[in-house]
C-alpha cells in the first residue's frame, strides 16, 4: 500500500537502540487531521506510555488548525494508540525488563488513515552515541576514498 510519511522523530535512532517496531492507529478529531495533512506535526519530545491496559502517546504536538474555531483541541493532548490487547501486553512485558522503552518513529499515511510506528527500544548511553558517529564517520570517509578516481 502506499505510505506517505507525515512526520519523523530525528532522535529517536540517536538516543535509543531501536529493537522492534509496532504499527499503530492514532484517535485524532478533525482539525487534528487538517494540521497533520497540512504537515503541522512535531515528534521530537514524544514518548509512549501504557496507562490502564491502553496504549498513550505524550508530548506530540499537533499545531492547531489556522481556519479552526472552537473545535481545535490542545496541541500536547495525550492521544490514543489503537493496536491489538495481545500487543499491548507483550510491550507491557517488554516495559517492564530495565531500560525499555516506547518511543514514537514515524508518522504516516497508510491509505487514508493515520499510522504511527512506534519502536522499543533500550536508551544509550554517551559512549554509544559517540561509538555511532564515529562508526558513521568511517563508512562515509571510505565511500569518499573508493569513489575518488587516482
Amino acid at each position: 500500500m502506499n505510505n506517505k510519511q507525515i512526520a519523523k522523530n530525528p532522535t529517536a535512532y540517536h538516543n535509543y537502540d531501536i529493537k522492534d517496531t509496532i504499527e499503530a492507529g492514532i484517535v485524532l478529531y478533525g482539525t487534528e487531521i487538517k494540521s497533520i495533512r497540512n504537515g503541522k506535526v512535531n515528534l521530537k519530545d514524544s514518548y509512549a506510555i501504557i496507562k490502564n491496559g491502553e496504549l498513550y502517546v505524550l508530548g506530540m504536538h499537533i499545531s492547531p488548525y489556522e481556519h479552526g474555531n472552537i473545535f481545535n483541541k490542545d496541541p500536547l493532548r495525550s492521544k490514543k494508540l489503537l493496536i491489538h490487547k495481545k500487543e499491548i501486553n507483550k510491550l507491557i512485558g517488554l516495559t517492564k525488563q530495565k531500560g525499555y522503552s516506547l518511543v514514537p518513529i514515524k508518522l504516516y499515511f497508510k491509505g487514508n488513515f493515520v499510522k504511527l510506528e512506534i519502536g522499543i527500544g533500550k536508551g544509550k548511553k554517551l559512549y554509544d552515541k559517540r561509538q555511532d558517529i564515529a562508526k558513521r564517520d568511517a563508512e562515509l570517509r571510505m565511500k569518499k576514498a573508493l569513489k575518488r578516481p587516482e
